[in-house]
């Protein structure tokens, strides 16, 4: 399935895409991808080192008569996320990548594609092997768990990289120069509870609202898409209060930096409610798919008989707990007043697990202006410890400043004119990128993010354009040629 993926120009990138692709490497079990890029670097014998947190850093001298230009590091990281449909039989720890071409797409089938940031990797793996492109001397830094935490860019110490100037690889819009990005925490409600048996008399029904949209919970967080999480609970709130269902658990979402498309809760009803509660489900799919047609036409919610649980949800503490996931924010809660378009602060309903005795709320709150990224999680946390839940704060990340009048950014603006004919949107976003996590220990280093056409990043829509592709390249050889001379 991947051989036409191999055939595409430039050649030697998708084909080390292509081989990148086939090896597993999910946020926090990146042993595999660490071992294979260590491996490419030996390989070509160029100085290779993997740092005490398992960044690998491999250094490339100047092409003949660039040896007098500054030192660049190309990064981009090494995982990427796992998702995949309903219906897709994958094993991501044992199985590589399945893509395909699409017109002018590179897609996979059911699952997330990999290219955030498998593209970037894939073009520092060209410039390190290749023979007869000109470049100044290069570090290439491949950091990991860059999609749940930021560990590997948190743990590079000082002292490791000589460069002055870092192009980062890992942005989804091939018009954009990003100089800036969100920070981020995570925020993370748990406890347990007590049980109740199992009202008699009961039927009892899963319930799934699947079929949204999802995506990159910075990228696509202004653009309205549903949340399952947010779905369900008001689902299971109006289906408590008006026909006495107990639930018995709810699982919803998967991880912080993705959009829920998909929660299933288990539920029992008195067998007289059973008809009426059918009839009213109908009714709220009809209501919330009006409200979600244009950004997420798929919206479904759907019933099945289950197995009858030995265990309910007390009542008192199931009112609670979906009135306090009522009250937690989702989406955009402030807009930058400095920059326009920019979502300033936004907080993403990740993760409702509620099962056996014990549940855990987990979410992520995005912020480029630090103090409102602190208020906002201090409003989450004091919501839930309304409830009595334990909150915890963790992998909080600096957002990164913008320095727009860096000569990079000069450098770059100027050759994107000159190549498309066109102005480059010189911009900061509401993702996590990690050069603002570098720049804490290389603060004078002028940094630059930009990448091709990425849509649908972090769900199994993710696709990228291979014409972008071929735009973002031609920008990227020939910034190296610009680089000034140290």
């Amino acid at each position: 399935m991947s051989e036409a993926v191999r055939n595409l120009e430039p050649k030697a990138m998708w084909n080390h895409f292509a081989d990148l692709n086939a090896v597993p490497r999910p946020s926090k079990k990146e042993e595999r991808v660490i071992e294979f890029i260590k491996s490419f670097g030996e390989t070509l014998g160029l100085p290779t080192i993997v740092d005490e947190v398992g960044n690998v850093i491999i250094k490339k001298p100047a092409s003949a008569g660039m040896e007098n230009r500054q030192t660049i590091v190309l990064q981009s990281h090494l995982d990427m996320v796992h998702q995949k449909n309903a219906s897709t039989n994958f094993d991501f720890d044992a199985e590589g990548i399945k893509m395909y071409v699409d017109g002018d797409w590179v897609r996979a089938d059911g699952t997330t594609l990999g290219a955030d940031n498998g593209i970037g990797v894939a073009s520092i793996m060209t410039l390190l092997s290749s023979s007869d492109i000109a470049h100044p001397p290069l570090e290439a830094l491949f950091t990991i768990d860059e999609e749940t935490g930021m560990t590997g860019a948190m743990g590079l110490k000082g002292g490791l990289l000589d460069a002055t100037i870092m192009l980062n690889l890992d942005t989804e819009d091939d018009d954009e120069l990003t100089i800036g990005c969100a920070g981020g925490i995570d925020v993370t409600a748990s406890d347990l509870y007590v049980e109740s048996e199992t009202p008699s008399g009961s039927s009892a029904f899963k319930l799934t609202v699947n079929g949204l949209t999802g995506g990159h919970s910075g990228m696509d967080i202004h653009r309205g898409r549903g949340n399952a999480n947010k779905l369900m609970n008001r689902l299971l709130l109006r289906a408590v209060n008006a026909h006495g269902v107990a639930i018995s658990s709810i699982d919803g979402g998967s991880l912080r930096n993705a959009i829920p498309r998909e929660s299933v809760a288990v539920v029992c009803a008195g067998k007289d409610e059973e008809k009426n509660f059918k009839t009213w489900l109908k009714e709220f799919e009809t209501e919330i798919k009006l409200e979600h047609n244009t950004t997420d036409p798929n919206l479904k919610v759907s019933i099945e008989a289950a197995e009858m649980p030995a265990k309910v949800l007390k009542a008192d503490f199931q009112i609670a707990l979906l009135r306090a996931l009522y009250g937690c924010p989702v989406g955009i809660y402030r807009m930058s007043p400095d920059i326009d378009g920019l979502v300033q602060t936004s907080n993403n309903l990740a993760r409702v697990l509620v099962k056996n005795g014990e549940y855990t709320v987990q979410c992520l709150t995005r912020s480029s202006v630090d103090s409102e990224k602190m208020d906002e999680a201090e409003a989450i946390k004091a919501l839930f410890e309304l409830i009595g839940s334990k909150v915890e704060f963790g992998g909080s990340y600096p957002g990164w400043a913008p320095r727009p009048g860096a000569e990079i950014v000069k450098t770059m603006s100027n050759l994107y004119r000159e190549l498309f004919n066109d102005e480059a949107h010189v911009m900061a976003c509401h993702a996590g990128l990690e050069c603002g996590i570098l720049g804490t220990n290389y603060p004078e280093m002028e940094m630059i993010s930009f990448g091709p056409n990425i849509r649908g990043a972090h769900s199994p829509d993710e696709c990228v354009q291979i014409s972008s592709v071929h735009k973002y390249w031609k920008l990227l050889i020939e910034t190296l040629k610009r680089i000034p001379e140290a």
